[in-house]
């Protein structure tokens, strides 16, 4: 058994030590807001914060996790987060869905990074998660959005 930091509580888990965290996240855990895309990394879909950080979960090995604070998308809070889901709701980002939770998680660790960042640094930020509706317009405009509403 392993013992992770999820979203700030010590969980124990039984998977085996190589079972990348995607699959305790959703499969032993039930926690499903983090998505399953394409497994090997280059889609973004299954993005978590590890240390702050955005970061793949499909690639993410448990036994290599140690003491990582992990966050998901069930315990995305803060001002980033409080800002980003106001204006996900008033430019109206969502089409499909399927990516919001990755990009939520991309653009809350862009902004306690850069809490006024530049259409660059969004760009290049948000670049490993695909929307497969191409939203990245209104998901550029939200962030800009949330950047000026969290700064005041």
């Amino acid at each position: 058994m392993l013992t992770l930091d999820i979203n700030g509580k010590k969980v124990m888990v039984k998977s085996d030590p190589a079972t990348p965290l995607l699959w305790v996240l959703r499969c032993e855990l039930g926690m499903t807001g983090t998505k399953f895309g394409c497994g090997i990394g280059v889609c973004g879909a299954c993005t978590v914060h590890l240390d702050g950080a955005a970061q793949v979960s499909c690639l993410a090995v448990i036994s290599t996790l140690g003491n990582s604070r992990i966050t998901t998308i069930e315990g995305l809070g803060g001002a980033e987060a409080v800002a980003l889901k106001a204006a996900w709701s008033n430019i109206d980002v969502v089409q499909c869905g399927y990516c919001q939770s990755a990009q939520l998680m991309a653009a809350s660790a862009l902004l306690k990074q850069k809490p006024t960042p530049s259409d660059k640094d969004i760009n290049d930020a948000m670049s490993n998660v695909v929307c497969r509706c191409g939203t990245y317009p209104r998901i550029r405009a939200a962030i800009h959005e949330a950047a000026r509403k969290k700064t005041g």
